[in-house]
């Protein structure tokens, strides 16, 4: 078998369900690594982050709540399967966010590191999401609907949103704080601007 047979073959259900474990694992514990850092990022992650630091709510509440709008547009626009693999995929990285404290102790991360390699880690889950017919809801629904649309990339597209929600941040954080959060939401969708793009991975 060529490898472009290999490339247009789909993933097999236990691929999915591997995929779908281990996209969510990185990207909750990047959400962690983002909380303890007291910093923001972009999309409904983002979102929750903010809104937590503002009503001392955590992150494992208001990330599946913000997310509640954006389901029903997934039903509509992507249909039962990919809504399905999304509502899964945000409940178990709500739920991780409770794990890795328990798992890791009381641990002090410093805000550059836990900001960037929060936003790596976040970014690298992402983008086995996206690969595995799944997301993390919100702006990543949005940003995958514009590429399928009109192929533009699913990462430029929410670097793009993902702008303004960082800069809401300043009602909430200092600064500095908001800086750090813009430039690790860039090395986020850097990372899927650069790894997912229409064609160039079709084994779904």
């Amino acid at each position: 078998m060529s490898g472009v047979d290999q490339a247009l073959q789909k993933h097999s259900w236990i691929e999915d369900v591997w995929g779908l474990l281990t996209g969510t694992f990185l990207a909750s514990l990047g959400l962690f690594l983002l909380d303890e850092s007291f910093a923001v990022t972009g999309g409904t992650a983002g979102l929750g982050l903010l809104l937590g630091f503002a009503t001392g709510l955590p992150v494992a509440v208001m990330f599946p709540l913000v997310n509640l709008p954006f389901f029903a547009l997934a039903l509509w626009k992507k249909g039962w399967s990919f809504t399905l693999r999304t509502v899964i995929a945000v409940l178990l990285v709500s739920g991780l966010t409770l794990v890795h404290p328990v798992m890791l102790g009381g641990i002090e991360v410093q805000p550059v590191y836990g900001t960037l390699t929060g936003n790596v880690l976040a970014g690298v889950g992402l983008l086995i999401l996206f690969r595995h017919r799944s997301s993390l809801g919100g702006v990543n629904i949005l940003a995958l609907l514009v590429q399928e649309r009109l192929g533009w990339s699913a990462g430029y597209v929410q670097m793009a949103i993902d702008v303004i929600i960082v800069l809401a941040a300043f009602t909430v954080s200092p600064w500095p704080a908001v800086l750090l959060s813009a430039a690790g939401a860039v090395v986020l969708n850097l990372i899927l601007a650069l790894n997912h793009r229409p064609g160039r991975y079709t084994g779904y």
